[in-house]
């Protein structure tokens, strides 16, 4: 659909941005964005003679102030700060250098906060660096899952956050009622429209998108597979496997939602897409050596399908439908493999050991059928 107007200027240049990347195909964004070529082209070209802000709020950045004191650059810090209150001494020195500002050091900065009564000293010591580990390159892997629900005034609201692995870029940041897979593939087809299919997500074996340790398909991961993205669940009680995404959502309570009162999911919303804009294309990210995500994020060149296709298997090969219940018939056997893949054909491969049997659906193994086993 067109630009929102509650963000059509976080959405400009969020456009103007991945439009500009080199390789990118303007024609294709301007489709996921719902604009005609003429509107995208001249965006383009604002935003490339007015790199700085040439669409975003200025109230948000420091302004130059010639033969300023110490007494103004404290003053600019303690705006900054006041604007976002989560952020240190090195997230404010990156955007008053931004800014064309003689920024103090991080520790200067830190300094001022602290005097100003700012920072909790005992808070900031539990702070400690990770080893950071990550993909080579933007959609090669997308984060997903549900930060815990919160109260509002009209229910609950359920946010559901989706993270690019290499670039830190979050593409999804939705106030969803419920957690349900219906809720998830809707707020997911509006993400894909707009950037592509990544090739791989990872998310817990939780429901909507696992039925527990050991049961991973669901009917939506069955349709991801459909659109060809691989499906890769986090060890069980191991929140760390997609650890960006639970950094994102301890950002996400520190800066959002603290201490904060929401009347309803649209209220939420508008709250999370400016917030979004402001993390993806202002805010310094520490793990990108204080670039923005945007700077690094790319927009996948594997445009979503209106129409699924079914999967492609090779003629000859041993196809079996998933019949009610989850179960297939294979050389006698009555095999219950998932219910989720009701009503899809599995093809049936030999694997080097005789009696065994992988069960895929397209290119992906979906279950192990072993012959040799009485009970099956």
């Amino acid at each position: 659909m067109p630009f929102k107007e509650v963000s059509v200027m976080s959405q400009r240049e969020e456009f103007a941005r991945l439009a500009s990347q080199a390789g990118a195909n303007v024609a294709e964004l301007c489709r996921r964005y719902g604009i005609s070529r003429k509107i995208g082209y001249k965006w383009l070209d604002r935003f490339s003679g007015h790199e700085e802000g040439w669409s975003a709020d200025q109230s948000r950045r420091p302004h130059r102030s010639p033969g300023q004191t110490p007494s103004e650059i404290e003053t600019l810090v303690l705006e900054v700060r006041a604007e976002h209150p989560a952020w240190g001494g090195r997230k404010i020195r990156r955007v008053l250098e931004r800014a064309g500002q003689a920024a103090p050091a991080a520790s200067t900065i830190t300094a001022i906060l602290a005097r100003h009564g700012l920072i909790d000293a005992a808070a900031s010591a539990q702070h400690q660096a990770f080893a950071r580990f990550e993909h080579d390159a933007p959609n090669r892997l997308w984060q997903m899952d549900f930060k815990g629900h919160f109260a509002i005034d009209a229910g609950r609201c359920h946010p559901l956050t989706v993270l690019d692995d290499h670039s830190r870029f979050a593409l999804c940041l939705a106030a969803c009622p419920n957690e349900t897979g219906v809720t998830v593939k809707d707020r997911l087809t509006t993400t894909f429209r707009r950037y592509g299919l990544p090739e791989a997500m990872v998310m817990d074996n939780g429901s909507p998108w696992g039925d527990g340790p050991g049961s991973p398909w669901t009917p939506l991961t069955v349709w991801l597979l459909q659109l060809g993205i691989r499906v890769a669940h986090g060890r069980p009680y191991h929140p760390q496997t997609q650890g960006k995404d639970e950094r994102f959502h301890r950002t996400l309570k520190a800066e959002v939602m603290a201490c904060r009162r929401f009347r309803d999911l649209a209220e939420c919303q508008r709250r999370f897409d400016t917030w979004r804009s402001t993390y993806n294309t202002y805010r310094p990210h520490e793990a990108l050596d204080m670039a923005v995500p945007m700077d690094r994020y790319r927009a996948s060149r594997r445009a979503f399908p209106e129409i699924l296709s079914a999967p492609d298997y090779a003629s000859g090969e041993i196809l079996r439908k998933v019949q009610d219940g989850g179960f297939i018939s294979f050389k006698g056997h009555q095999i219950r493999l998932c219910k989720a893949f009701r009503g899809h054909n599995l093809a049936l491969r030999p694997t080097a050991y005789d009696g065994v049997w992988d069960a895929c659906f397209g290119a992906h193994r979906v279950a192990q059928v072993d012959l040799r086993d009485p009970v099956g």
